[in-house]
């Protein structure tokens, strides 16, 4: 084995220093929202999330057009209703007035007597002096109507059953799609961004879309047909009364718009919010014991109503002002709805439209204000959605790790060299800096130094958890960047510092670095680790069910398996990351027993702070800064009196009282 290198001084840490854990890590803390949302790019991309779903929308729309049509021509023809019981009352009155008279007299008898506005009325109906109400005609309109109604609400119950399902698929391929981008974002991306952050944009951010999308495609598919089909109605009862109800219009979009600007970015703040909130909550709860053994309930308080104070504010500021398009627009509305009201009125008594074409009318003029104050009550939804589909783009859109190699990989015998390798986590503080070393097959090599001395980086960047900024790295003569990460790792085993269980059995989580594996492997892995040592005082033995945080079994029971789940997969490279740091020194002696049956005949790396475990080591490297300053075997590098010897012997001095 040999080694060549130099680094420029550097003080980040093996994992670095601005690696946030929480919502107020970072060195300046969480970044305030520099503007509002870009609203319209957004929903246009929003709305590009349903192009797969193109065929069913054309389908669905088609529905929306048929169902809301035939709607819209019920209060045309309850107007004909309306006008065959005016009619017949005012051929009942015209017998009364002149018994056996035609309308034609009745209406010069009117003129002569100075009742030119009744006249008029009666001269422009189609009232028959004494035939009253046609109540078969009533009845047939009656019943067409009611079949209009009745087969507009099937068109708008199936347009609502296949909506649903095009905005649960729309919405499961956007979660399926986020999923896969976090697999393909670098290390480095889950570094800046809190665990908490993180989930509120894969759930809350995505649910919020869910319901934003469901709630408003419906309505707003129909409001828009239905304000064009009453449009087109109005204009063909009255062009008059049309041109006076579409003053609404314009007055409506100057009001929402005012209002609409101001919530869009209370709705942003509002979302980020929830993202900081459900980050310290996280945070909080995973470190709760943390938190009250060293007294922090009180600060942890206090950053929680903090945070609860920013969401309450955006959120009650957001779905106040949002709130308010609805009373505005129904104001507007009915305003509108009294001017046509005196207008039909007097159009009426002029003789210039029938009672019922007024009822209709007025009729039309609600339906439509009512969509456009739908459309307007739907804005707060749909500010709130994009809100939450802008920061689930903002994911979908990050840097994604380099691209995966094709080449293949197939170590035989497990030689790894870095040749000129530079990196750093922070460009400005370079970790790394040309550094060459050769490690031997089979060699089982120890890494040794202070924290921050870039031990951990220098396994990372083996298995590719970062990328290198200069040089490559080579196992067995193949540039491990020129083939797939699922390959490389494939043939290793790591053992992290930090353990990590998942819900489920003992056997689950021994069995997860093979799922493959026979009952009879996982328990001679469980054995050679003496996992089935302390599994056999469990209830369920190796049946035990343990939480995803592993609170149930000890800190270094839970090591143990860790420990068993690198044994059972027989990795061909295998790298040990303080992976005893949290057992006892009587399980430490046993396991380095089984680490030693494990690591034979292959590579191996050991991270170590506790040197004495790593003195059967066949080469041990001491770094500091980034920077490979020893090599040799434990005797030499005891021998050569320099910083691994004074670290040695810092283990073994005890502290002067």
């Amino acid at each position: 084995m040999s080694t060549e290198g130099k680094s420029a001084p550097a003080k980040a840490a093996a994992r670095p220093e601005h690696r946030p854990t929480g919502p107020q890590a970072g060195p300046h803390g969480p970044k305030p929202v520099e503007k509002a949302i870009n609203f319209g790019p957004s929903l246009k991309r929003l709305v590009g999330q349903l192009r797969p779903e193109r065929t069913l929308t054309i389908v669905v729309i088609g529905l929306s057009i048929i169902g809301v049509a035939l709607s819209v021509v019920g209060p045309k023809v309850l107007g004909w209703a309306t006008d065959v019981v005016f009619d017949g009352v005012l051929g009942t009155m015209m017998a009364t007035m002149a018994p056996g008279a035609s309308k034609e007299s009745v209406v010069a008898d009117l003129r002569a007597g100075g009742d030119d506005g009744l006249a008029d009325l009666l001269a422009n109906s189609t009232a028959v002096p004494g035939a009253g109400v046609d109540f078969e005609r009533l009845a047939w309109l009656l019943a067409v109507t009611m079949a209009l109604y009745l087969v507009s609400a099937l068109f708008a119950w199936a347009q609502a059953f296949l909506l649903t399902g095009i905005v649960q698929r729309t919405v499961y391929r956007l979660r399926r799609d986020v999923e896969a981008k976090l697999n393909r974002l670098p290390l480095s991306y889950f570094d800046k961004q809190s665990r908490g952050e993180i989930l509120s944009r894969v759930t809350n951010d995505i649910d919020n879309v869910s319901q934003s999308l469901q709630q408003t495609l419906s309505q707003l598919m129909n409001s828009l047909v239905t304000v064009i089909g009453v449009l087109v109605m109005m204009l063909i009862i009255s062009p008059l009364l049309t041109l006076v109800a579409l003053i609404s219009i314009p007055v409506s979009m100057v009001l929402v718009a005012v209002i609409g600007k101001r919530s869009q970015v209370l709705f942003a703040q509002m979302w980020k919010s929830t993202g900081e909130l459900n980050a310290h909550v996280e945070e909080a709860y995973t470190g709760h014991s943390l938190v009250k053994v060293f007294g922090r309930q009180r600060e942890v308080e206090q950053v929680f109503a903090k945070r609860n104070e920013e969401l309450y504010r955006a959120g009650f500021g957001s779905q106040f002002i949002s709130g308010l398009i609805m009373p505005v627009m129904m104001f507007v509305g009915n305003l509108n709805y009294v001017l046509i009201a005196v207008l039909g009125g007097l159009r009426v008594i002029s003789g210039s439209m029938t009672v019922g074409d007024v009822q209709a009318f007025i009729q039309y003029s609600r339906q439509f204000t009512q969509p456009l104050t739908q459309i307007a009550s739907m804005a707060n939804l749909m500010q709130s959605g994009v809100a939450s589909a802008e920061r689930v783009f903002e994911v979908l859109d990050e840097t994604e790790q380099v691209p995966e190699g094709e080449g293949t990989l197939n170590p035989t015998l497990g030689e790894i060299r870095f040749e000129g390798v530079d990196f750093a986590y922070d460009p400005d503080k370079p970790l790394i800096t040309d550094l060459t070393l050769t490690v031997e097959p089979g060699q089982t090599v120890a890494i040794v130094g202070p924290t921050g001395a870039g031990k951990t980086t220098l396994v990372n960047l083996v298995m590719r958890f970062y990328e290198l900024d200069g040089g490559r790295i080579t196992l067995d003569g193949v540039d491990i960047s020129t083939v797939s990460r699922r390959a490389l790792r494939e043939n290793i085993g790591m053992v992290l510092q930090d353990t990590w269980l998942f819900g489920g059995t003992i056997r689950d989580n021994i069995a997860y670095g093979r799922p493959d594996a026979t009952e009879e492997e996982i328990v001679a892995a469980a054995t050679a680790t003496y996992v089935d040592r302390f599994v056999h005082t469990l209830p369920d033995g190796y049946d035990t069910v343990i939480d995803d945080e592993g609170a149930n079994i000890s800190a270094g029971e839970k090591q143990l398996i860790t420990i068993a789940r690198a044994f059972l997969s027989d990795p061909a490279l295998l790298i040990l990351d303080e992976a005893t740091s949290s057992v006892d020194t009587r399980t430490e002696a046993l396991v380095q027993h089984a680490m030693s049956a494990l690591r034979k005949d292959r590579t191996s790396f050991v991270i170590a702070h506790r040197l004495s475990t790593i003195r059967d080591a066949d080469v041990i490297l001491v770094m500091e800064e980034g920077q490979i300053v020893e090599q040799g075997s434990h005797a030499e590098l005891l021998a050569a009196e320099g910083a691994y010897a004074r670290l040695y012997q810092s283990q073994f001095t005890a502290p002067v009282s």
